[in-house]
């Protein structure tokens, strides 16, 4: 069973919304509440870029390119972290990953989750 596993994407026309959802079943509640669980997107020949992330549980950033349109949120009894997507564009369309960065210096990746975007 994998450590992180996205799921939630799919293909909208622009303005649309989506949510994502990463699991991670294997993780037991006292390190997923102190991970740092990051959603990161790549877009075709472009590099991964970190859109929004959750650190230990508290503090969360956003790209500047989702602030008002994206929230992060956490569900620690599930040991999922959502990604709401709200008013999409083009530009958002790539794969989707889900990182979990442990304390210990571990780092999972979920196997990516596609999210196309019409105009």
């Amino acid at each position: 069973q994998a450590h992180v596993v996205e799921s939630g994407g799919g293909s909208v026309q622009a303005g649309g919304s989506l949510r994502l959802s990463c699991k991670a079943p294997r993780t037991i509640l006292s390190v997923f509440t102190s991970n740092t669980i990051g959603w990161y997107r790549q877009a075709p020949g472009k590099e991964r870029e970190l859109v929004a992330s959750i650190i230990g549980g508290g503090s969360i950033k956003y790209a500047d390119s989702v602030k008002g349109r994206f929230i992060i949120s956490s569900e620690n009894t599930k040991r999922t972290v959502y990604l709401q997507m709200n008013n999409l564009k083009p530009e958002d369309t790539g794969v989707y990953y889900c990182n979990h960065q442990t304390l210990n210096g571990n780092d999972y990746w979920g196997q990516g989750t596609q999210v196309t975007v019409s105009s």
